[in-house]
């Protein structure tokens, strides 16, 4: 579809969300519904349906990189970048290979997470039994639990002094964003001390062959060319992926 089609469906869609909103036709009971999210007030006053539109668009568009922030993403995919490096093997594997095997171990390792929100929030939300505000509020909570099991609490002392807070009585007083940039902060330290140990050995082979031909006379021979195949062998030779992604999983705590 063109932009210029797809600009004219959106606009006849807000055009037209009016006329479609007022009970003209009687909607078949046997027909399942989901319950109606009220995101038409701000500040008491009612807001057009265009706006509306347009604020359900925007939280659509955040929704990936939030999700994203708030999962296991982004210590796994930060472990494999280093790892790819300290391999010496430049682009390979791809970005699209490493992204693809960081979603599938995310999926792994948030599966209990993810069953305990949709069995919490979404699936008495989808069903009526619920509203929409304590709905969010049950989904939410096991990924702050698992957002705590992970949050180290110099960080998260850090943030809160950067809120204006000078501490919390227990982890549900603790703002969402707060939680969220102390979890990112951890994180990347742990995917940081993670890619360190791994870079050891390789860093070790590359001394040992830089030595090798330097006691040789070979100077001109660069040293990345003659040690990428031996780390390449030893990576192979102890089951390396495997390794890694089995230890990635195994670092999360969970609850």
């Amino acid at each position: 579809m063109s932009p210029l089609r797809l600009l004219l469906l959106v606009l006849l869609l807000c055009f037209a969300a009016p006329v479609l909103a007022t009970p003209a036709a009687p909607v078949m009971p046997t027909l399942p519904t989901l319950p109606d999210v009220n995101i038409a007030n701000v500040g008491g006053q009612t807001i057009s349906v265009p706006l509306q539109i347009l604020a359900l668009m925007t939280m659509i568009t955040l929704l990936p990189g939030m999700l994203l922030a708030m999962t296991a993403f982004t210590r796994i995919i930060v472990v494999l970048a280093l790892l790819r490096q300290a391999l010496g093997t430049g682009q390979t594997p791809s970005n699209q290979i490493l992204l693809a095997l960081a979603l599938f171990v995310t999926a792994l390792v948030m599966m209990p997470v993810i069953d305990a929100a949709w069995i919490g929030g979404v699936r008495p939300y989808l069903d009526g039994q619920i509203g929409f505000e304590p709905a969010l509020t049950a989904t939410l909570v096991p990924i702050r639990e698992f957002m705590f099991a992970q949050v180290r609490e110099n960080d998260l002392m850090l943030f809160a002094g950067l809120s204006g807070s000078t501490g919390y009585a227990s982890p549900d007083e603790v703002p969402f964003p707060v939680l969220m940039a102390s979890f990112l902060t951890s994180e990347l330290k742990t995917a940081f001390q993670i890619g360190f140990f791994l870079f050891v050995p390789f860093v070790i082979i590359d001394l040992v062959i830089a030595s090798v031909l330097m006691s040789m006379g070979m100077m001109m021979l660069s040293p990345m060319l003659i040690s990428a195949p031996f780390k390449i062998l030893l990576f192979v030779l102890v089951d390396g992926w495997a390794l890694v992604v089995g230890t990635l999983a195994a670092s999360f705590v969970t609850t």
